[in-house]
């Protein structure tokens, strides 16, 4: 039984640690692009905006970690 609850203890760990990155990877695209799709110049960025659509990407990713990861099977 111990051997047992030591290997969820990992595989939880693994799934968190993958989830944690795609969700912080995805963060930093849907904030990049949009950033991307207007700003010519740093004061143009509208950065609350940019941070709410990388935030809604995070929690998006973050849902989608729940149905799986291939890379934390």
């Amino acid at each position: 039984m111990e051997r047992k609850e030591k290997l969820m203890k990992t595989n939880w760990k693994t799934w968190m640690k993958a989830a944690l990155v795609r969700a912080i990877r995805t963060f930093a695209e849907s904030a990049l692009a949009y950033i991307g799709t207007g700003a010519v110049v740093l004061g143009d960025v509208n950065w609350l905006a940019a941070l709410s659509a990388g935030g809604f990407g995070f929690i998006c990713a973050v849902l989608l970690a729940l149905a799986g990861l291939p890379e934390a099977e």
